[in-house]
């Protein structure tokens, strides 16, 4: 059997995008990290987000049914922190670090976001403790700017 551990360990050999998801829920605006936020389709856009079922994020996805998807500009780690946790910061508070808006679904996205990806929420479906919602894109934004990635266990620019 594979340990959590060791399967860890290897996902950190791959340099993935840093990304903050959102949603506005019945209790304000919610987010969290994602590290596993994933394109389906190409025609028609569609894309993935796997959600920890103990993150309270995920009522807020199911209640609006959307969610953005938010890839961090290098330097971001601060909001990167946060959204994951690793600050005393806690739902709604999250959000007063950064400028935010809307697109066209109603969920907060980061004005200095390198990309985003705002989705119209089409299903769910579980896998042991987690929720992978998939949605069609509503819209788009990009800018040219330095990414925020992770590698190893660290926060790197790229």
């Amino acid at each position: 059997m594979v340990d959590a551990k060791g399967f860890w360990r290897v996902l950190g050999q791959r340099a993935i995008g840093v990304s903050i998801v959102t949603a506005k829920g019945a209790e304000g605006p919610a987010g969290f990290l994602a590290l596993s936020a994933a394109h389906v389709t190409a025609e028609p856009p569609s894309m993935l987000v796997s959600i920890d079922d103990r993150t309270s994020a995920l009522a807020a996805i199911i209640h609006s049914r959307h969610f953005a998807v938010n890839y961090l500009p290098a330097d971001a780690r601060d909001l990167a922190e946060a959204f994951g946790g690793k600050t005393e910061l806690k739902g709604p508070q999250r959000f007063h670090d950064g400028e935010w808006e809307t697109l066209e679904s109603g969920a907060p996205v980061l004005k200095r976001a390198i990309g985003v990806i705002d989705c119209e929420l089409v299903t769910t479906f579980r896998h042991n403790a987690t929720t992978i919602a998939v949605g069609d894109v509503r819209g788009l934004r990009s800018k040219e700017s330095e990414a925020l990635v992770f590698y190893r266990g660290q926060y790197l620019s790229l």
